[in-house]
């Protein structure tokens, strides 16, 4: 018998240290012809969708905006209610970063919005996001 036991040692990755910050974010009155724009100026493929009290109501991305394209909603003034989804799925910067993927997977979503206690978003978790963090990780394990 050995004279020490080797407790099981995880890392463990919280939200905070994957999500990119801050979020690009748009008022709730916001129409859908602004959101192309913002998600190009900010290399972004999701943009949260904010109340006047900064709490996250919603969530447009870059599928919602071809559906937009597609459906004839853009250059006619439509507000961003019109596209974005409100039922969300949403992480907390604490969160163990595989409860988020998980739920990505689960959900068939590529971008999970980390809030505060509050409501209020602090980030937003990508599929680019996860992927870049694994990349870095196998790196790691290839050096070794």
């Amino acid at each position: 018998m050995p004279l020490f036991k080797r407790a099981e040692r995880a890392v463990v990755i919280k939200t905070a240290d994957l999500m990119s910050s801050p979020p690009v974010t748009l008022s709730s009155e916001a129409k859908v012809d602004d959101v192309p724009g913002v998600m190009w100026k900010n290399g972004v493929g999701s943009v949260l969708i904010v109340d006047k009290k900064g709490k996250l109501v919603g969530i447009v991305t870059e599928r919602d905006v071809l559906y937009a394209a597609s459906h004839g909603l853009l250059g006619k003034g439509h507000p961003v209610s019109a596209v974005m989804s409100r039922d969300l799925t949403v992480a907390t910067p604490d969160e163990d970063v595989t409860s988020v993927i998980e739920k990505m997977r689960d959900y068939i979503v590529r971008h999970i919005p980390v809030v505060d206690s509050e409501g209020r978003p602090v980030g937003v978790v990508s599929a680019r996001d996860v992927l870049d963090y694994a990349v870095r990780l196998i790196s790691l394990f290839m050096r070794a």
